[in-house]
């Protein structure tokens, strides 16, 4: 199987994650109403229907049809400071680097039954949390990148020149928690910090 798009499932703790991890997966992962039920990411691959595949099979000959499939990771629940290792910090960031996209679950009902970390239901304050931190885990990652980057503009490289004042400015609106997504970059600039 063909996995083409991985999806980070985020969220605050006990906001649902492996509910809808569930939901979508039919996979059975354990949800229940703790912080931090899910410590290892559970992980999940849905093959992606498209009916297109059995008549271009058809046309074709092909004798095996192989759907596009998406991967979904039900990560550990991010609290505020996990930049600085908070909660399970350190390890949801390094889950939360190796995928393609990221679905956050805010929680939006209110059940006194099923505990809050903040103690109270705040969508806007949960998602300002989220991507307060994410902005922070992308902010180290791009300065330890500076650095190796700097090191190599020494040397010359015309490529690490014309990356660096690229860094400098991500930085800077990371800085002022913007995320890069949000900071107007060119497609070539984008193309030279995926390397």
């Amino acid at each position: 199987m063909s996995t083409n798009l991985e999806v980070g499932i985020v969220g605050l703790p006990n906001v649902g994650k492996s509910t809808l991890f569930n939901a979508i997966t039919k996979a059975g992962a354990e949800a229940a109403n703790y912080p931090f039920c899910t410590i290892e990411p559970n992980v999940g691959v849905v093959d992606v229907p498209d009916n297109r595949l059995a008549v271009l099979a058809e046309m074709f000959g092909s004798k095996r049809i192989l759907p596009a499939a998406m991967r979904f990771v039900d990560i550990a629940g991010l609290v505020e400071g996990a930049s600085k290792g908070e909660g399970l910090g350190n390890k949801f960031l390094s889950h939360i680097r190796q995928v393609d996209a990221i679905a956050q679950v805010i929680r939006c009902f209110d059940d006194p039954n099923i505990t809050h970390v903040a103690g109270s239901i705040d969508p806007i304050r949960d998602i300002e949390i989220i991507n307060t931190e994410l902005c922070l885990a992308d902010l180290e990652s791009v300065e330890k990148r500076k650095q190796r980057i700097e090191k190599i503009a020494k040397s010359g490289d015309k490529d690490a020149r014309a990356e660096l004042p690229l860094l400098e400015r991500i930085i800077e609106g990371l800085g002022e928690a913007k995320p890069v997504r949000a900071q107007g970059l060119e497609e070539e600039e984008l193309e030279m910090i995926k390397e």
